[in-house]
C-alpha cells in the first residue's frame, strides 16, 4: 500500500509546523524555573483536560493494549469505566482538587517534591524519585515503541530510524519550553487524536456492514479461539472469559486493575493539576476529560477485536496470525491494510499524537526528577533549569536505548509494570499525604516501601509474565513461579497495594494506641 506523497507530505508538515509553533510559544512562555516544571500554575481547563488525557491514551492504549483486545476480545472494555470512574472521575475529584491545593500551598514542582513537602521529609521525596527513575523508563520506552512501529508500517522505513526520529523530535520541544510546551502540544495531539478514533470507529463498522451484523460476525467467531486461549479459559471475541480462569484474571487484574487504579497516581498525571489556579478549573477539566478518555479507549477495546472480522474476511486468518504473532503490530496492520490513502495519513497523524503526547510528559517528569529531585547540586529553593534539561536528555537516551532493546508485545506489559508499581508505592501515601490533617511520616516510609517490595517481591518470584523473564526464580529455586495457578497470573498490584494501605493503617493505629497511652 503507498500513500499519496503529495498529500502525505503536506499533511505532515502542517501537523509538524503547529507542534513547533506551540512549543515555541511555550518556549517563550517559559520565563523561569516554575514555567518549566509547573506552567507557571495558569493552565486554562480546557488545555489540562486534553492534556491529561492525551498524556494518559497513548499508543499504549491505542496499539498495545487494542492490539490485546484483538487478541483476547471486548472483555477490555471493563477497562474503559474503570478509566472514566477512577482515571477521570475520581482523579479529579478526590485527588485532583486537592493536590492542586497542597501543591499551591507548599510551593511543590513535581510529584516527588508534593510528597516530600506534606511529609517534611527528604526521605520519601528522594525514595518516590528513584521509583519514578527506575520504572518509567520502561514505560517510555514502550511508547517509543508504539510510535516507531507505526511509523515502520506507514511510511516502509527502517525500525531503527522511526525510533530515534520519533524521538529526537519530541526532545526537542521538550527540552526547550518545558511543561508549557508540553501541554499546549498534549492540547492539539489530543484534539487530532479524538477525531482520528471517531472516523476510525465509524470506518471500521461500515466496512464491517454495521454495527449489528459486524458484532454478529464477531461473536460467530467464537469456535475459532485458539486451542491453547480455550484451554485457559477463553469463550470468544464478543464475550468475557470464564470467572477466574487464567485468562480472565490476567483481564481483570492486569489490565483492568493494573491501569485503571494505577492511574491515579502516574507523577506526570497528578502533576498537572498543579498547573490550574483554582479547583473551578479542575471541575470543567472534568466535563472533557470524562468523554475524551471514554471516546479513546471504548473505540481502541471495541475496533481490536472487530480486526479478526475483517482478516477473516478478506484473507482468512484471524488478526493475530495477520500480525505474524507479534499483537503490537495488528493495529497498524489493520490500518494500513484496510483504510483509504487518507485516513491512513490522518490515523498516523493521531497515533502520532499519542505518543508524543505521552512521550513528551515522561521526558519531561524523568527529566525534572533527575535534575531536581535527584540533584544534590541544585537546592531545592532554586533549580536549575540547565540541570533539568540536560537531566532530560540523559533519559531521553536511556529510554531510547530500552526501547531498541526491548522484545516484541512489549507495550501493554510494559504499561501495567509502570502503572502498577506507581499504585502500589504511591496510592496509600498520597492519598494520606492529602487528606490528614497531620500526615504519619513513618506510616507513610513503611507504606512505600511496603508496596514497592511486595511489588517487586510478587513480580520476580510469582507472575509468570515477568518471572520468567527476570530469571531470579528459577536461578534460585528452578521454577518461574513459586506459587501455583491461578497465582501465576495474578497482578502483583491485587497483592501489593493491599499490603501498602494494610502498612499504612496499621502504622497509624500503633501510632494513635501509643498516644493514647501516652498523652
Amino acid at each position: 500500500m503507498a500513500v499519496d506523497t503529495l498529500t502525505f507530505a503536506a499533511i505532515t508538515l502542517v501537523y509538524l509546523g503547529a507542534v513547533i509553533f506551540l512549543g515555541y510559544i511555550g518556549y517563550r512562555q517559559t520565563k523561569g524555573s516554575d514555567d518549566f516544571l509547573i506552567a507557571g500554575r495558569r493552565i486554562n481547563p480546557v488545555v489540562l483536560a486534553l492534556s491529561y488525557g492525551a498524556t494518559f491514551i497513548s499508543t499504549s492504549a491505542i496499539v498495545g493494549f487494542g492490539g490485546i483486545s484483538a487478541q483476547l476480545g471486548m472483555g477490555l472494555v471493563w477497562l474503559t469505566v474503570f478509566c472514566i470512574g477512577v482515571g477521570v472521575l475520581a482523579a479529579f475529584i478526590l485527588f485532583g482538587k486537592r493536590t492542586r491545593s497542597l501543591g499551591h500551598a507548599t510551593g511543590a514542582l513535581t510529584y516527588p517534591d508534593l510528597l516530600g513537602k506534606c511529609y517534611q521529609s527528604p526521605f520519601i521525596r528522594k525514595v518516590s524519585a528513584l521509583i519514578i527513575i527506575v520504572s518509567m523508563p520502561i514505560y517510555t520506552a514502550a511508547i517509543l515503541i508504539g510510535g516507531a512501529r507505526f511509523i515502520e508500517t506507514t511510511l516502509t522505513i527502517p525500525y531503527d530510524t522511526a525510533l530515534f526520529a520519533f524521538a529526537a523530535i519530541v526532545a526537542l520541544y521538550v527540552i526547550l519550553g518545558g511543561l508549557i510546551a508540553v501541554m499546549y502540544t498534549d492540547a492539539l495531539q489530543g484534539a487530532i487524536m479524538f477525531v482520528g478514533m471517531t472516523i476510525l470507529l465509524a470506518l471500521t463498522y461500515i466496512y464491517l456492514g454495521g454495527v449489528s451484523t459486524a458484532n454478529a460476525a464477531l461473536d460467530a467467531l467464537a469456535p475459532l479461539v485458539p486451542e491453547n486461549l480455550a484451554a485457559a479459559g477463553m469463550t470468544g471475541w464478543a464475550s468475557m472469559p470464564e470467572l477466574l480462569s487464567p485468562i480472565w484474571l490476567t483481564m481483570i487484574t492486569t489490565m483492568v486493575l493494573g491501569v485503571g487504579i494505577g492511574v491515579l497516581a502516574q507523577p506526570q498525571l497528578a502533576v498537572r493539576f498543579m498547573t490550574v489556579k483554582d479547583n473551578r478549573s479542575i471541575h470543567r477539566a472534568v466535563m472533557i476529560g470524562g468523554p475524551f478518555v471514554l471516546m479513546m479507549t471504548g473505540v481502541a477495546f471495541t475496533v481490536g477485536p472487530l480486526t479478526n472480522v475483517w482478516f477473516m474476511e478478506n484473507s482468512g486468518i484471524l488478526a493475530v496470525d495477520a500480525a505474524g504473532g507479534n499483537v503490537d503490530s495488528i493495529i497498524p496492520l489493520y490500518i494500513n491494510s484496510a483504510m483509504p490513502d487518507l485516513f491512513i495519513i490522518i490515523f498516523m497523524l493521531a497515533l502520532l499524537a499519542a505518543a508524543m503526547s505521552t512521550l513528551s510528559s515522561l521526558f519531561h517528569t524523568m527529566g525534572t526528577t533527575i535534575g531536581y529531585d535527584l540533584n544534590p547540586l541544585v537546592k531545592e529553593e532554586k533549580p536549575s533549569m540547565t540541570a533539568i534539561q540536560f537531566g532530560t536528555l540523559a533519559m531521553i537516551v536511556v529510554s531510547t536505548v530500552i526501547a531498541y532493546a526491548l522484545p516484541a508485545n512489549i507495550i501493554a506489559r510494559a504499561t501495567v509494570i509502570f502503572m502498577g508499581l506507581c499504585a502500589a508505592s504511591f496510592i496509600p501515601a498520597y492519598a494520606h499525604a492529602l487528606y490528614a490533617e497531620k500526615p504519619s511520616v513513618y506510616a507513610a516510609k513503611i507504606s512505600i516501601l511496603a508496596g514497592a517490595g511486595s511489588w517487586f517481591l510478587w513480580t520476580a518470584f510469582v507472575h509468570v509474565k515477568e518471572s520468567s523473564v527476570l530469571g531470579i526464580s528459577d536461578a534460585l529455586f528452578g521454577v518461574q513461579s513459586v506459587l501455583p495457578m491461578p497465582w501465576g497470573v495474578v497482578n502483583p498490584i491485587v497483592i501489593a497495594l493491599p499490603l501498602s494501605a494494610a502498612a499504612l493503617l496499621t502504622i497509624l493505629a500503633v501510632e494513635k494506641r501509643c498516644r493514647l497511652h501516652n498523652p
